[in-house]
């Protein structure tokens, strides 16, 4: 069995659209931040903006400092004064996005089967706060205690597809990338992980490929591939 077994989350263990979820999203974000003079437009340019400065985040800040460093060129003090409305949208009117997510019946028994046998990583790429990431691993039929680790803005340094975020997890774990397994449907975030010298699986239900990498060499599958691709490793 891997010593560590490390899950993306949107549209892995989370199926999603992608593009419906940012849709819905930003919708709603708009709305709520239009109450407090957020001119929609402008706003959801602007968090582009701050992501993009967490994508390209070299590890020197944490990725909440990138984002508000970021954000605030645009708004001043007053993004600053208003970090506990985002964090209430996240509390609350976030969680109307779920509707534009799916729900796989499998994935609660696999990570609840797999939890007993191994150590359980839950690398999702770290642009969110952790209050909107731990809802999206409820609204996938989990809970956070069932990982020993969470990515976040708050504790990540880096983003996918920098292999210095996934560095900082083997560093903290002690981990030995030949003995562990990145699942994940991103044939570029999440396959990059076999540079470190990680296994990988590729889950094909909701698979992302935006640079047309050939995927071929990798194993891929659905969920029940997977379990047979882990079972073949004991």
């Amino acid at each position: 069995m891997f010593d560590a077994i490390l899950f993306d989350l949107d549209g892995t263990l989370l199926p999603m659209d992608q593009d419906a979820f940012t849709k819905a999203y930003f919708t709603l974000l708009s709305k709520k931040m239009a109450e407090h003079g957020y001119e929609s437009k402008a706003l959801i340019e602007n968090i582009w903006k701050g992501t993009y400065g967490m994508i390209q985040n070299n590890g020197s800040k944490t990725n909440e400092q990138v984002f508000w460093d970021v954000f605030s060129q645009f708004y001043g003090e007053k993004a600053i004064k208003d970090q506990l409305l985002f964090e209430s949208f996240y509390e609350n009117e976030f969680q109307k996005a779920q509707a534009s997510c799916g729900k796989n019946e499998m994935v609660p028994e696999i990570i609840k089967s797999l939890k007993k046998e191994t150590t359980l990583i839950l690398a999702t790429n770290p642009i969110f706060p952790k209050v909107a990431t731990y809802s999206r691993i409820r609204w996938a039929g989990l809970e956070p205690d069932d990982f020993i680790h969470i990515t976040t803005y708050e504790n990540s340094h880096s983003c996918k597809p920098n292999l210095i975020y996934y560095q900082e997890i083997v560093d903290l774990f002690h981990l030995d990338p030949k003995k562990c397994l990145m699942v994940g449907n991103d044939v570029l975030e999440d396959m990059i992980t076999e540079k470190l010298g990680f296994n990988v699986f590729l889950l094909t239900d909701n698979l992302l490929n935006t640079k047309n990498l050939d995927y071929s060499q990798y194993p891929q599958g659905n969920f029940k591939d997977l379990m047979h691709y882990i079972e073949a490793n004991k």
